[in-house]
C-alpha cells in the first residue's frame, strides 16, 4: 500500500509538510509504520497549485528518499494546496505514468488501495471511462481508471456523488465476476477549490487516514507526520472529509453500495 498527504490552507513551503517533519512523507517512503510494507519505493509524485488554475506535477520512478530534485522543489515552492504520494505498486508496472497524483484540467487525485482482482475485470472497468476522456489515460493503474470515471460523472461539481457512483459500479462488476478480493479506497481529490478525503472499503479494512486543522490549514495524511498523535484525528471508516479554503473541515458519511 502507498502513503500520501494533502495540504490546503495558507501558502507554505512544501518542505514543511513533505520532507521536514520527523515522520515526513519522505521518511515514510522507507519507514512507514501503518502500511503492509515499511518501504514505498516504487516512485513518487507531487502536485501543487500556484499561479495557474491547473496544478503543476512532478513524478518520478526513483524512491522519494533518494531524489534531490524533489527536496529542492519542496524547499523552493510555496503553495496553498498540494498533494504528495509515495508508491508501493500492487500488480501494475513501476512506471512514471503510474505514479500518483493524477491530474486533468484543474482536478488532482491520488489513491491508496485496490480494486481486488483488477486484472480479471480490467476491460469491463475501463469501459467506465468515456471516449472523451480515454485519451487522457496514460498509465495502467486501477486508480487512474477510478479518477477518470469519476470525472466523467461530474466529480468537479459533486465529488461525493461521482465517487459513490463509480465505486458502487466497480463493486457490482467484481461481485458479478465472483471476485472475493476487497475494494479499498483511501483517496484525496480536489477540483482546485474544495479538498475531499475518502476512507472506505467493502470489507471494512480501508487504509488509514488522519487529519489535523491547525493555524496554517488542513493536513490529511496516511500516517501522522510527528509524534504528537493526540493532535491528529483518525478519519473513520466509511466517511469523507470536505473543506474549501474558507471553511472548517466537515466529516460526512460515505458509503457506496457494497452489494
Amino acid at each position: 500500500m502507498c502513503r500520501f498527504l494533502a495540504y490546503q490552507g495558507q501558502p507554505v513551503l512544501m518542505e514543511s509538510v513533505v520532507s521536514k517533519p520527523c515522520h515526513s512523507l519522505v521518511h515514510q517512503s522507507i519507514h512507514a509504520n501503518e502500511a503492509k510494507t515499511a518501504t514505498n519505493g516504487d516512485g513518487f509524485g507531487l502536485g501543487w497549485y500556484g499561479e495557474r488554475p491547473e496544478p503543476g506535477l512532478y513524478r518520478d520512478l526513483r524512491p522519494a528518499w533518494s531524489d534531490d530534485n524533489l527536496l529542492s522543489i519542496c524547499a523552493q515552492v510555496r503553495s496553498p494546496l498540494f498533494f504528495a504520494h509515495v508508491r508501493a505498486a500492487t500488480g501494475t508496472a513501476t512506471a512514471r505514468a503510474n505514479c500518483h497524483p493524477f491530474t486533468h484540467g484543474t482536478s488532482l487525485f491520488m489513491h491508496n488501495g485496490q480494486i481486488g482482482g483488477y486484472a480479471h475485470v480490467r476491460r469491463q472497468i475501463e469501459s467506465l471511462i468515456p471516449d472523451s476522456l480515454y485519451s487522457n489515460r496514460q498509465g495502467t493503474t486501477d486508480s487512474e481508471v477510478i479518477f477518470l470515471a469519476a470525472l466523467a460523472r461530474g466529480a468537479q461539481n459533486d465529488a461525493v456523488k461521482a465517487f459513490t457512483n463509480v465505486l458502487g459500479t466497480v463493486r457490482r462488476i467484481t461481485r458479478d465476476q465472483g471476485i472475493s478480493e476487497a475494494l479499498r479506497f483511501a483517496a484525496a481529490y480536489t477540483n482546485g477549490d474544495t479538498l475531499y478525503a475518502f476512507r472506505w472499503a467493502c470489507d471494512d479494512k480501508a487504509p488509514t487516514l488522519y487529519w489535523r486543522h491547525d493555524t496554517n490549514g488542513l493536513h490529511v495524511v496516511s500516517e501522522p507526520l510527528d509524534e504528537s498523535r493526540e493532535d491528529w484525528n483518525a478519519l473513520p471508516q466509511g466517511s469523507v472529509l470536505a473543506a474549501d479554503r474558507h471553511s472548517l473541515p466537515k466529516v460526512m458519511p460515505f458509503n457506496p453500495p457494497c452489494g
